[in-house]
């Protein structure tokens, strides 16, 4: 611990003269602190990560429950769903180009407002193109109430948009009661507005979101965040590389090498992309601040997944950006219409190493119940995956290995989340992965690119425990994964989770329980703030839990966009263990309204509008589950 935050204030301090120095004289000014480690090798011909950190050291405390049966079990079941459709998503064999690496996310999403959690699936494209009438497109698949979706996207407006699509976030941007959809590619953007009818429309150009050329923007990561709490939900949106194919490098050209064997450039190497943050006008059009609210300046570059989140506790959202092969980007709202990026004197940008890693995903949430967001970031191959604690005063502490996280390093992550599989009160971890190039599968090296999940289960002592062995089929199965969302979709009181794959079919992993443990789920109406409610802190307490020796609290915010390219069902579902009742729920809004609710039916469905009024509230009526 004290190497840890003798670590933290050294970075901090460093922080200072980030304007001044170039980031790789930081690193050589940090050297020191990092003695007997391997160089981490990044470059454009090899990307690889050899530092091998010791592990915590063994012992300390374990949770009482450590050791019991896990009492869920995950089970694929988009067959019998009906999600039959493959996603398309550069050279199955090969890759010529970067561009053809990153897959899709997809969306838990109920576009048609019945509280039943439709599937949106952001699809992709390949290098050769595709005959007239055979490009793939991305699919709305609505849910049937019975433990099954049907294709509903021709005719939806949805069918239009062609070409390498990436993220997918939701929100109400024009406050109408209908969350909109905003999906990034490769090239332009697409924002469409639900028109609460089933149906959308494309207001890409009409809202002012054409990105103006000769450039291509190779767009990312997207959530829509009321950054400067208007009740206006605006858009931030990731960029990756400046790219273009015309001129990109071939993997003989570097050469570019992984394990020996040639394979697609990049990034390092290559000219990161600039971030872009759309202001909304409140008239259904936005326009381009990104300069001017700082987005510009941050010391990280290679943007992927987005999370917008309260990281510092002042009431403002603030955006994490998890950056491939370069430091982490967490900027801080400055509550002025502009952020500063405090990623690194915060000790949220690097390893414990002080080193810059490949994130991919990343998920927050309060998995100490200690009341601050906490933030999880998956990795490359070869590496840790990264658990931050937030310590609440804009500072992290890296707790990847004394939280358990450390011990596996061999998969590489994509989509993450922080869920409750087991209604306990205490959020565990999923993560999708899969490896990058598809290559692996032909070499001599021990890899495969389908790979299975990782899952932890909360130990609710600070420690996550490797439960992937125990989590049932769906997790053990191999699969090319990419973004992955978590929502119930068969509103069954647990959290399931959906997998977009990338040249394969998506998973559809049903979370069965054999548990018997209650739960709430809040959905929010904002008036003075976003109608959407996104950005709203939920605050839940339980004092009538025989398990607990104190009053169960739990904290969570509700987020546009996350994990890899994804969106998760946006009702917020809290684990209540044994709690016979819900004492309180505080809801502290954007507009800054403060709502109190007291002695709430535990097992129901709220939907709250700004101001405490509830306006529904009820049990979940479970599908009839087909299989």
């Amino acid at each position: 611990m004290r190497t840890t935050v003798n670590r933290r204030g050294f970075i901090k301090s460093l922080s200072r003269t980030a304007l001044v120095l170039p980031f790789a004289d930081i690193l050589a000014l940090a050297a020191p602190l990092q003695q007997q480690q391997t160089p981490i090798k990044i470059g454009p011909q090899e990307r690889s990560y050899d530092a091998r950190p010791a592990p915590p050291p063994a012992g300390g405390p374990k949770s009482p429950i450590e050791g019991t049966p896990l009492g869920v079990s995950f089970v694929d079941v988009a067959a019998q769903a009906g999600l039959n459709v493959e996603t398309i998503y550069g050279g199955k064999l090969t890759n010529k180009y970067l561009l053809e690496t990153t897959g899709c996310g997809l969306a838990f999403y109920d576009y048609d407002n019945d509280g039943w959690q439709d599937l949106f699936l952001v699809n992709g494209w390949q290098l050769d193109g595709f005959p007239a009438a055979k490009e793939p497109r991305c699919h709305l698949f609505k849910n049937n109430r019975d433990g099954t979706f049907t294709d509903v996207t021709m005719g939806s407006g949805l069918e239009h948009k062609t070409g390498w699509g990436q993220a997918c976030c939701v929100g109400d941007y024009d406050n109408d009661g209908n969350d909109d959809l905003f999906v990034t590619y490769y090239g332009q953007n697409v924002l469409y507005r639900n028109n609460g009818k089933g149906t959308f429309t494309d207001v890409t150009e009409k809202a002012g979101l054409l990105q103006p050329g000769p450039k291509i923007r190779w767009n990312t990561g997207c959530t829509f965040v009321d950054y400067d709490r208007d009740g206006h939900l605006d858009l931030f949106v990731a960029n990756y590389v400046d790219f273009d194919l015309k001129t990109a490098p071939k993997p003989e050209d570097g050469p570019c090498t992984y394990k020996g064997m040639l394979v697609a450039c990049g990034p390092p190497g290559l000219p990161g992309g600039r971030n872009i943050l759309y202001h909304n006008n409140g008239n259904g059009t936005f326009s381009d601040v990104s300069e001017k609210a700082g987005m510009w300046t941050a010391v990280g570059t290679y943007g992927l997944s987005v999370a917008a989140s309260d990281l510092d506790n002042d009431g403002w959202p603030d955006i994490y950006v998890a950056n491939d092969s370069a430091p982490a980007t967490l900027y801080q709202n400055q509550k002025n219409g502009t952020f500063r990026d405090i990623a690194i004197e915060a000790g949220a940008a690097l390893s414990a190493e002080a080193k810059p890693q490949a994130g991919m995903g990343v998920s927050i949430g309060d998995f100490n119940r200690d009341g601050t967001m906490d933030v999880v970031k998956t990795n490359f191959a070869g590496d840790t995956d990264s658990l931050y604690t937030n310590l609440g005063d804009a500072t992290f502490e890296d707790h990847t290995y004394p939280g358990g996280l450390g011990e596996n390093t061999r998969l590489l992550g994509w989509g993450v989340g922080f869920f409750d599989m087991d209604n306990d009160g205490w959020p565990d971890i999923l993560m999708s992965n899969g490896h990058v190039y598809p290559e692996v599968d032909k070499s001599k090296a021990d890899l495969k690119y389908a790979e299975h999940k990782y899952l932890y289960r909360n130990l609710q002592n600070g420690r996550f425990e490797d439960v992937t062995e125990q989590g049932g089929p769906g997790i053990l199965e191999n699969a090319p994964a990419r973004g992955c969302a978590f929502g119930d979709y068969d509103n069954d009181d647990d959290i399931d989770v959906v997998v977009n794959c990338i040249n394969s079919v998506p998973q559809l992993l049903r979370c069965d329980s054999a548990l018997k443990r209650n739960w709430i789920k809040i959905k929010l109406v904002g008036t003075r703030s976003n109608r959407s409610g996104i950005g709203s802190r939920v605050i839940v307490t339980t004092k009538t839990n025989p398990n607990a020796t104190k009053p169960l609290q739990q904290t969570d915010e509700l987020r546009s966009g996350g994990s890899y390219f994804s969106q998760n069902d946006m009702r917020i579902h809290f684990g209540l263990d044994q709690a016979t009742k819900v004492d309180t729920v505080e809801i502290r809004w954007l507009s800054g309204q403060i709502d109190h609710l007291k002695d709430l039916e535990i097992n129901q469905l709220y939907v709250i509008q700004e101001g405490g009024k509830i306006l529904q509230s009820g049990p979940l009526k479970p599908a009839k589950v087909k299989g």
